[in-house]
């Protein structure tokens, strides 16, 4: 998403605290949000070992209300909605009309014909056009919440272990993609299950006028700040896509692993989606040369692909990528990495790199 230069960054709730907190601030998404705090790594390693804390409040919120909720979020989505309870959260994806996604979001069903989507931050206004183009045959409410939340991801294997005594639910009763009111520090929140670090952990869903506080108070436990380079760094590692990057309006979505992710039903689009894609999403691993989004892949000295996301793994201790390469040169073994004009070999490996 660019940015006007004119245009102001937005902020969110928490700004104020991350500036106390020592972050290092940064464009993203048309935001001002943190880099890191005591450094990348230091933070990593707090979510992979202990439980760390990430300001997701950018990303966008809409309710979605209605006799035709259901129907309505059958038509714009690949996954199967019908699947979901209140109480349950279900990830999913908003196809194009002529192929690519929109945009890769989450649904959280709060009650019967009334449903919550969260939506990355530099696609909220996309998202916001095309689901009320679409809305109008359906008897739907849609209403964008995205200013009314503060959104804190607590993510680590100390996670649960940290928020217990301070919640009036027994979290322990909740399993993957649970989505629940409680009271977290005597406010009232809903939380989810869910995260995008590969480590267990919960999502905070708060009023914007009591985030700040909740964040303070999460430190004040035993959260560690983390800001968004180590989550880009956790969720490379875990294999997770991230939208502009593995995921876009041009790239066929079931280049990735995530098939399981479109069912048996018609949606928009549907007919671009079920078309073979011609590219292969693959996990890439080189000895010592860090490499980025778009440089070229090679096979025999022939460019196949190019890396869609880059980082040296702080779990591992080595360079790590995941690179969308021809269809044809997926099971290649090894494959070359060209930085610089200089070629480095890469080893092709499973995705994930890393599950917990």
């Amino acid at each position: 998403m660019n940015q006007s230069p004119t245009e102001p960054l937005k902020r969110t709730p928490l700004h104020a605290a991350h500036l106390r907190a020592g972050a290092r601030m940064v464009p993203f998404g048309g935001w001002d949000m943190p880099v890191q705090y005591a450094g990348v790594k230091a933070e990593h390693d707090a979510v992979r070992n202990a439980a760390g804390v990430f300001d997701v409040s950018h990303m966008g919120e809409f309710r979605v209300q209605g006799p035709g909720a259901l129907a309505f979020l059958q038509h714009v989505t690949t996954n199967d909605v019908s699947k979901l309870k209140p109480g349950r959260a279900q990830y999913n994806w908003l196809p194009g009309v002529s192929g690519g996604l929109v945009d890769d979001i989450y649904i959280y069903m709060v009650a019967p014909d009334e449903y919550l989507t969260v939506v990355n931050a530099g696609n909220i206004a996309k998202d916001w056009a095309h689901l009320n183009a679409h809305a109008g045959e359906f008897d739907v409410t849609l209403t964008d919440e995205s200013d009314r939340w503060g959104l804190l991801a607590v993510q680590g294997p100390q996670t649960e272990r940290l928020l217990q005594p301070h919640t009036d639910t027994d979290l322990s009763s909740k399993k993957k993609n649970a989505f629940f009111p409680a009271k977290l520090f005597g406010f009232d929140v809903m939380l989810a299950r869910t995260g995008y670090t590969g480590e267990d952990g919960f999502e905070v869903f708060t009023d914007a006028s009591e985030a700040e506080t909740v964040w303070d108070k999460l430190l004040a436990v035993g959260f560690t700040p983390a800001g968004l380079g180590a989550r880009d760094t956790l969720r490379l590692e875990a294999g997770f896509p991230l939208y502009g990057h593995e995921f876009s309006d041009t790239i066929h979505p079931l280049s990735s692993t995530y098939s399981w992710v479109v069912k048996d039903k018609t949606h928009v689009g549907h007919e671009h989606i079920r078309s073979a894609p011609t590219q292969t999403l693959v996990g890439l691993k080189l000895d010592r040369v860090p490499v980025r989004e778009g440089y070229p892949v090679k096979v025999g000295g022939e460019v196949v692909g190019h890396v869609t996301s880059g980082t040296s793994s702080p779990t591992f201790g080595h360079p790590i990528a995941m690179a969308l390469v021809n269809a044809e040169h997926a099971e290649a073994d090894i494959f070359d990495v060209e930085v610089r004009s200089k070629d480095h070999p890469a080893t092709r490996v499973a995705l994930p790199f890393y599950k917990r």
